[in-house]
């Protein structure tokens, strides 16, 4: 097994090996491995113009949040909280990470004071991997980014309406020194693959829900064709923690304002789903496992603010906490290398 999880950084060696077991055993729901070849990017891009987008607040309730996505001359995406006037832009980096939250899972960004900080970014900054965008500013109204009903395809059709320009840098490649496997102690892993070739990502991802989502699992490269289908993908819950936000939840004040509904996220019971799934495939929603793909764990992979990452990615029953652990751990480690070099 010590091939198939390379260096093992964190994660006791019989657990993951059951749990790869697990993967090898579950079948494939949609394997878009021999699509269109990856065309490498030369020079960084940024958008022409500056655009908004606005929506009910993730964790305030009915207030309107604003997000204006701007061209900019810094190197990496950034976030600029306007209504802190004395603090500075928060660059999208593992090195900001916050928390990825214990009552609502998400990624939070802080840098400088503890006011300075942005929640729920994952399914913004996913899009820095997902549609070749290196420089970005990001200006925000306050610390809560909007929601929105369908997945991030709002922000999509935002940075697509903005257009693209190069800039006058190459785009700088990064890869994992050798095949790199981060585990925990529920069986969820993430195993890092070296780029081989021309520099390209590719996805296996698989999830196991106890919920009428069940198991899902889906390949495939990175390209921008697959980047917009999984970016339509709502987050999702358990009926059970949508019950429970909406009665014992109410005693928490980032629960209580939640702007959850049954519009923007995706509930499942036990038995079936609450409210009707999208992406379906061969009859089966996909929905939850693309959000996990190319909304959560791209976001972590962007976090990488030296450049774009490329190589293999394996996902299993990870989430948020897994995803920036095992980023923290390829820097703390010294495994990440510019390709090429």
């Amino acid at each position: 097994m010590s091939d198939v999880f390379g260096t093992i950084l964190a994660g006791d060696s019989d657990v993951l090996r059951r749990s790869f077991e697990q993967l090898q055993n579950q079948s494939v729901d949609w394997d878009l491995s021999d699509g269109a070849a990856v065309q490498p990017m030369r020079r960084q891009k940024t958008i022409a113009r500056s655009v908004s987008v606005e929506g009910p607040g993730t964790f305030l309730g009915k207030s309107i949040s604003r997000l204006t996505l701007e061209p900019t001359d810094l190197e990496g995406w950034w976030f600029s909280r306007e209504d802190l006037h004395d603090s500075l832009p928060v660059r999208v980096s593992i090195r900001n990470v916050w928390t990825t939250g214990d009552v609502v899972s998400n990624i939070v960004l802080r840098s400088g004071p503890p006011q300075n900080y942005v929640r729920m970014v994952e399914h913004i900054v996913a899009l820095k991997m997902g549609m070749e965008i290196d420089n970005l500013m990001i200006r925000c109204s306050s610390g809560d980014p909007p929601l929105f009903k369908r997945g991030s395809l709002d922000l999509v059709e935002a940075l697509e309406s903005a257009g693209l320009v190069e800039v006058d840098r190459p785009v700088a490649y990064w890869t994992v020194k050798e095949r790199v496997t981060v585990g925990l102690p529920n069986g969820s892993f993430l195993i890092f693959d070296p780029c081989e070739g021309a520099p390209t990502l590719t996805v296996d991802c698989a999830i196991n829900f106890p919920t009428a989502i069940g198991k899902q699992r889906i390949k495939f490269p990175l390209i921008y064709e697959h980047f917009r289908r999984g970016a339509e993908a709502r987050t999702n819950s358990s009926f059970a923690k949508m019950l429970y936000a909406k009665t014992l939840g109410r005693i928490f004040a980032d629960v209580r304002n939640l702007g959850y509904n049954m519009d923007n996220i995706l509930v499942a019971s036990k038995w079936g789903y609450v409210n009707k799934p999208q992406l379906m495939h061969e009859g089966k929603s996909l929905e939850a496992v693309w959000h996990r793909a190319v909304l959560d764990l791209l976001a972590a992979i962007a976090l990488l603010e030296e450049g774009r990452f490329v190589g293999r990615l394996t996902s299993y029953r990870a989430g948020h906490f897994l995803d920036c652990y095992a980023m923290r751990l390829l820097y703390r480690k010294g495994l990440l290398k510019r390709l090429g070099e």
